[in-house]
């Protein structure tokens, strides 16, 4: 077994995985609001469950859910979650999201998801990723529509998805009643384009509070803003 990817307080086993932990998980568990102190969490297309561990790390809630589709990461996913300190509370199912909306009545106050979301088709020679990274296996449409069903009325839906897919992802979800409440657009250093939009949603249409994230000034120099926001995962930060 390779070595595991190692956090401040969990370990991420991630040799069976096609995906693995990036910047864009990491993001999203750090960045997802806690403070309305949920009961209820629920991870879609959990791969390795880190982001599913990061919110146990950071909130009491006694319920943490994931769903995992593909077969070698849920055995990750569930290893992982066996593994942490937070066991007890993390559980995850062996299934599609579209099984899961046919099949649960649950409810949850927060929604997390970082979809697959390379809709274009993208053949990396390594089948597992592709299709790890391919919107074909979760459409946003199926997504948005699926969260509706189970966010709780004052619940809240995170995501992180590409920034040039922003537009026509909240012109998805107000088609669901869901309303973007907090967006954060992220670069990876000041002199490039967004890539990416950290995005937050609830039922309740309101002002939306828009923001922006630098993640490195330079190589591997990273901005006060990126420490401050992961620092209670990574270990160098």
């Amino acid at each position: 077994m390779s070595e595991p990817f190692k956090f401040k307080e969990f370990a991420i086993h991630q040799d069976q995985c096609a995906m693995k932990v990036g910047t864009d998980g990491v993001l999203l568990g750090a960045w997802a609001n806690v403070d309305t102190r949920p009961n209820s969490i629920l991870d879609i297309g959990a791969g390795t469950g880190l982001i599913a561990l990061q919110l146990a790390q950071r909130s009491d809630a006694e319920t943490i859910d994931a769903i995992e589709l593909d077969d070698s990461a849920y055995q990750q996913c569930v290893y992982n979650f066996e593994a942490s300190p937070w066991g007890d509370r993390l559980f995850c199912y062996h299934a599609g999201f579209d099984e899961f909306v046919d099949e649960m009545d649950d409810k949850y106050d927060l929604i997390v998801s970082n979809p697959p979301f390379y809709s274009e088709d993208v053949v990396s020679g390594d089948e597992a990723r592709d299709k790890a990274r391919q919107n074909s296996s979760l459409p946003f449409d199926e997504l948005v529509r699926g969260v509706s069903k189970f966010l709780n009325e004052n619940g809240v839906f995170a995501v992180i998805i590409p920034f040039k897919e922003e537009a026509a992802f909240i012109e998805l979800a107000q088609k669901v009643q869901l309303y973007p409440k907090r967006v954060t657009r992220v670069k990876g250093n000041p002199d490039i384009s967004f890539k990416r939009s950290l995005m937050e949603f609830s039922f309740h249409e309101g002002e939306i509070h828009m923001d922006s994230l630098v993640i490195e000034e330079g190589r591997h120099q990273y901005t006060k803003a990126y420490k401050n926001l992961t620092r209670s995962f990574y270990l160098k930060m």
